[in-house]
């Protein structure tokens, strides 16, 4: 599965550090988006929200006073779903986001991975 980490870290201690790890030993392909330039374990942090394609899940590490203009780039985006892990939640983009057929999760990354549900 193709994964987003939008609000990538190279802050190991960073929670979309640590969700890059998982994903990463959990087999999937992980794409990385954040602010500042850097690599997280050998993957480069793209900025200025990059037209991925076959996005499957996006995982958020942004909280609402960032996100504007996220609206626009996940519909250009398309993902099957957005979680919105905790600190993230957003409750007028998750609207938006579910009023264009996207799925919406708010939960920890880290947890579903760690429980088998991601």
């Amino acid at each position: 599965m193709k994964v987003l980490v939008y609000g990538a870290s190279t802050n190991p201690s960073r929670y979309a550090y640590i969700a890059t790890e998982l994903l990463l030993q959990h087999g999937h392909e992980v794409s990385l988006v954040g602010i500042k330039k850097g690599e997280v374990l050998g993957l480069p942090i793209q900025q200025d929200q990059p037209l991925l394609q076959n996005i499957d899940t996006v995982t958020l590490y942004v909280g609402p006073a960032n996100q504007e203009g996220l609206l626009a780039y996940l519909s250009a985006i398309s993902p099957r779903r957005v979680i919105f892990n905790p600190g993230t939640e957003n409750s007028v983009l998750e609207k938006a986001l579910q009023n264009k057929g996207i799925e919406v999760e708010e939960a920890c990354t880290l947890v579903l991975l760690h429980t088998g549900q991601f």
